[in-house]
């Protein structure tokens, strides 16, 4: 579906046209199928590779294709769908107008499109009253929701979304998420970039991880995770007083934080030999959260 191979992207700005080099040498691959996450700080590269994938920008050097084909082809966005970070409504329509045009630009049969328009507005949360409504009385979460619909108007084979949950409260992510899921399970492969690396944990099979125009960590979310040291939480019935080597931290009197499972295992043992039951045992694992403020301290 998507290919992408040692891409590099330089920008001039300034008055003294200063270099910003906004992507080195990314590679990743998007397969048919996943669900994948793009994921990195402001200003990482996300949007840059999102524009070069869909010819917006070219690239200075690398390679990436589309659905097969050379990006920035015509034919390669023939089966795609995409919402841009920041894309631009013509307030003047309503909600109904708005995706009647956008469905005709895509080459949708006349008499097809108004069964589709009522099925992707129904996909993404929009009710009947609101699709007669002007786009510029809209809120941000709404102006999301009808741009996520023009990007399912032409039932999409790959679907591109950059920052599809931009400004839209909790119920409204989780209505996105779920919406992404089953956009998956019928087969269709979506590729998105995100802030809320909760959601992108939760719901990818595969993610990339770009930091300071490089790919960091790639692939499913356990092997972006993997080699991060867990900890385990154990909650004794009574304060142990001082603890043995080998068993942990207190965290407070009673709550003990063990590095590892060994010291888990010898503290348990050694709280049995002293008669102190065992209230909970917990496990903390570390985020994608959590990685990424690593590896932006890393390339700082």
């Amino acid at each position: 579906m998507i290919q992408v191979r040692d891409l590099a992207k330089t920008y001039r700005i300034g008055f003294w046209m200063n270099k910003v080099e906004a992507l080195r040498g990314v590679s990743f691959e998007v397969l048919p199928g996943d669900l994948f996450g793009f994921i990195g700080p402001n200003g990482a590269g996300k949007s840059t590779t999102i524009k070069i994938l869909l010819g917006l920008l070219k690239a200075d050097a690398g390679t990436a294709t589309l659905m097969d084909e050379p990006a920035g082809k015509a034919s390669s966005r023939a089966q795609v769908g995409f919402l841009p970070e920041q894309p631009y409504f013509y307030d003047y329509l309503s909600g109904r107008e708005f995706l009647w045009f956008y469905g005709q630009l895509s080459g949708l049969p006349w008499k097809a499109l108004k069964t589709r328009v009522d099925e992707v507005a129904s996909m993404v949360g929009l009710k009947p009253e609101a699709m007669h409504r002007k786009l510029r009385t809209y809120s941000k979460g709404m102006l999301q929701r009808i741009g996520l619909a023009q990007s399912l108007l032409s039932k999409p084979k790959l679907l591109v979304l950059d920052e599809p949950m931009s400004g839209l409260d909790p119920l409204g992510r989780r209505d996105v998420r779920e919406l992404l899921k089953s956009l998956h399970s019928q087969g269709i492969t979506v590729f998105y970039s995100s802030h809320v690396l909760s959601d992108v944990e939760a719901i990818c099979t595969r993610l990339a991880m770009v930091v300071d125009g490089k790919i960091a960590r790639q692939g499913t979310v356990e092997e972006v995770l993997a080699g991060e040291a867990a900890n385990y939480v154990v909650v004794l019935s009574a304060a142990p007083g001082a603890l043995p080597p080998g068993t942990g931290n207190l965290l407070d009197a009673r709550t003990v934080s063990c590095p590892d499972a060994v010291s888990q295992r010898n503290l348990l043992q050694w709280a049995l030999s002293q008669g102190l039951a065992v209230e909970s045992v917990g496990r903390n694992r570390h985020s994608l959260e959590d990685v990424l403020a690593k590896e932006v301290a890393k390339s700082a």
